[in-house]
């Protein structure tokens, strides 16, 4: 009886360990699902910033206002006839 006794404290351990790591599994499963979440709803807002600083990007580079800040500020302007040398070698 003895043996028989044995084997029935070291099923209940194995069950009771069982448990534990199941409890232990799915408390993992959720925390980490709801780090993902968490980690989705960041990618999401960086791609509208990303999509905003672009939208931003190409309304301060475009040809005419690239165009009207050189003659401005730097006093630039299209070379004249009498301005442009050609040299032949």
């Amino acid at each position: 009886m003895k043996p028989l006794l044995l084997v029935n404290l070291i099923l209940a351990l194995a069950v009771a360990a069982s448990a534990v790591g199941q409890v232990y599994t799915k408390h993992q499963s959720r925390r980490l699902f709801s780090e993902s979440q968490e980690l989705i709803r960041e990618r999401d807002r960086l791609n509208v910033e990303w999509n905003m600083l672009q939208l931003e990007e190409a309304a301060w580079t475009t040809h005419g206002r690239i165009d009207r800040l050189a003659r401005e500020r730097l006093q630039m302007r299209l070379p004249g006839r009498d301005d442009i040398v050609i040299l032949k070698p």
